[in-house]
């Protein structure tokens, strides 16, 4: 089998099976297994559970007005 990977996808896998010790071909077997076998998101306890970690962590939370407002005044 033969597939044309564009090169700076092909030097990320590269590098990516570089660092997990793997050959390309397993990086690759590895990856296309994962994203099949991944658990569907279901967005409403994402949101649950991002709410949680951010009252853990008591930062403010940020509303969409609130970046519409930093993206109209620029950086510093």
């Amino acid at each position: 089998m033969q597939n044309d990977i564009p090169e700076a996808l092909y030097r990320r896998i590269k590098e990516s099976a570089e660092t997990s010790r793997r050959s390309i071909n397993a990086e690759m077997l590895e990856r296309l297994e994962r994203s099949f076998t991944s658990r569907p998101v279901d967005p409403e306890a994402f949101l649950v559970r991002a709410r949680r970690r951010q009252e853990k962590m008591e930062l403010p939370w940020v509303t969409d007005a609130d970046l519409r407002r930093a993206r109209g005044s620029g950086r510093p």
